[in-house]
C-alpha cells in the first residue's frame, strides 16, 4: 500500500514482474504465489499497471536484469522497487525530480532512495561512487554500462588495486561478495551493478534521510539472509526539495558509512601495513 499512497503514484506507470516458482517449491509456496498474484491484480497501485508473469523460475539476477533492460530500452529510464521495500510518501517524486535534474550529467549513473541508519546528520543529498539497489533509478545510458561478467569486473578491480576503496575502506566485503557471485554462491545482480558503476567512476545520488525501508531481511526469503534489524530506518515523511549539488563524491559521507559498517559487522579499518601487504599480493597475482 506504500507505493499506492505515494505522491505521483496516480501519474505513474507500474510494470510488475512476477518470477515463476522453483522446481522444488512447496505447496505453501504455491499458495502464497497465488495470493500474491491475486493482490497484484486487485489493487490499482498506480495510474496504469502492467503485469508480466513467468512460467519458469529465472532467479533474482536474471529477472532484474531482464526487466530493467526492457523498460529502459522502451522508456529511457526506470525506477526499480522490489517487493520487500516500503517507500516513503515522496519516494516517487524524489526519484522523478532527480532523474530529470541529472539526466544530462553523464557522471551520474543512478539515484537511490535508501540510506543506512547513520548517527551523523547528513546533507540533504550527496554523491557516492558506485551504485546501490534498495529503491533506485537509472537511465538507459547508465544501464548500458552494466557488466554481467563478474570475472572481468574482479580482474579489473584487482589490477587497479582499488579493492580497499571498493570495500568501503575494508569495512564491508564487497570484493568477496563478487567472488562468491563468480563461484555461484550467491545470485546477486547488485554486486555486478555496483562494480560496473565503480569501475567507470560513476556516481549515485543519495538522500540524507531514507525514503525506503527494507522489510525483507527477516530470514524468510531465499535471498534475505538471517534476520537483522541493523538496516532499519525511520522513513522520511517529508518532501525532499531537490537542489543541484556538485557532481563529486562526498568522502566524508563515505567515511560515515564505513564507520557504520565497522560497528555493525565488527570490521575494522586496515592498518598501513595491511594495505601495503594487500597491494603487494595483488601485484604478485598479476
Amino acid at each position: 500500500m506504500a507505493l499506492k499512497n505515494n505522491v505521483w503514484a496516480d501519474q505513474s506507470e507500474l510494470f510488475i514482474y512476477v518470477d515463476g516458482l522453483t522446481p522444488f517449491a512447496s505447496q505453501d509456496d504455491k499458495v502464497n504465489q497465488e495470493k500474491l498474484k491475486r493482490i497484484i491484480r486487485e489493487e490499482q497501485w498506480c495510474k496504469e499497471v502492467t503485469i508480466f508473469e513467468s512460467n519458469e523460475n529465472k532467479g533474482l539476477a536474471q529477472s532484474i536484469q531482464k526487466g530493467v533492460t526492457e523498460i529502459v530500452n522502451k522508456y529511457g529510464y526506470v525506477i526499480v522497487i522490489e517487493d520487500d521495500l516500503i517507500t516513503g510518501k515522496y519516494f516517487l517524486k524524489f526519484m522523478n525530480d532527480a532523474l530529470e535534474m541529472y539526466k544530462n550529467d553523464k557522471d551520474v549513473i543512478s539515484i537511490t532512495g535508501y540510506i543506512y541508519p547513520l548517527k551523523q546528520v547528513l546533507p540533504k543529498t550527496f554523491f557516492l561512487k558506485g551504485a546501490d539497489c534498495w529503491g533506485w533509478a537509472t537511465w538507459k545510458r547508465g544501464w548500458d554500462l552494466f557488466e554481467d561478467d563478474g570475472k572481468k569486473l574482479l580482474r579489473e578491480l584487482e589490477e587497479k588495486n582499488i579493492t580497499y576503496d571498493f570495500d568501503f575502506y575494508h569495512s564491508y566485503p564487497y570484493t568477496q561478495m563478487l567472488r562468491d557471485k563468480i563461484d555461484g554462491k550467491n545470485n546477486s545482480w547488485a554486486i555486478l551493478w555496483y562494480a560496473s558503476a565503480f569501475l567507470k567512476n560513476k556516481l549515485t545520488l543519495y538522500t540524507g534521510i531514507s525514503l525506503v525501508q527494507n522489510i525483507g531481511i527477516d530470514g524468510s526469503g531465499i535471498h534475505s539472509g538471517d534476520f537483522t534489524d541493523k538496516f532499519d530506518v525511520k522513513l522520511n515523511t517529508n518532501e525532499v526539495k531537490l537542489e543541484r549539488i556538485p557532481v563529486e563524491e562526498n568522502t566524508l559521507c563515505k567515511e560515515y558509512i564505513a564507520s557504520y559498517f565497522n560497528l555493525v559487522f565488527g570490521t575494522k579499518p586496515k592498518t598501513i601495513k595491511e594495505i601495503v601487504i594487500s597491494k603487494l599480493k595483488n601485484i604478485f597475482k598479476r
